[in-house]
């Protein structure tokens, strides 16, 4: 049985470097076990660190750790052309190149906690293709694919 692969996106990844008792950082250590595959894109791995360095510093230093020991996959940030055609998909144009990285990389499952973009639009991910949750809905279903 091949792994669960998630894909974060940056406020998973700053939830999971907050807060060590969140389900962000659940998935985290489940990657960690070598239990499941978390993919995030460049686009991510710098936004995250921008956020962090902005809201909580001092959070910087496990993120960098979270990183090191759960080994994401890091993909790159997809070709202007490879995003374009994900504007129409999702209403903030910013969000574009996380979607299309996550439908590129060929992930399960994009654990996001944006609401307003991903979370509340149920037709992101009927059009993408993909599963989308928050941290915690991803936990309940990775969850779910073990007991199967």
């Amino acid at each position: 049985m091949s792994k669960n692969n998630l894909f974060f996106d940056s406020s998973a990844v700053v939830a999971g470097a907050v807060s060590t008792s969140g389900a962000a950082n659940a998935l985290f250590m489940l990657a960690v076990a070598e239990e499941i595959t978390i993919t995030i894109s460049e686009q991510v791995v710098i936004e995250s660190e921008h956020a962090l360095a902005l809201k909580s510093p001092r959070s910087l230093p496990y993120y960098r750790d979270l990183l090191r020991m759960a080994k994401p996959r890091i993909v790159r940030i997809p070709a202007p052309k490879e995003v374009a055609k994900y504007h129409s998909i999702i209403s903030d144009p910013t969000d574009a190149p996380i979607l299309a990285a996550a439908v590129k990389a060929g992930v399960d499952y994009l654990v996001t906690l944006n609401r307003k973009h991903f979370l509340a639009d149920p037709k992101v991910a009927e059009k993408s293709g993909l599963r989308i949750g928050t941290p915690g809905d991803a936990l309940a279903w990775v969850r779910e694919q073990v007991r199967k």
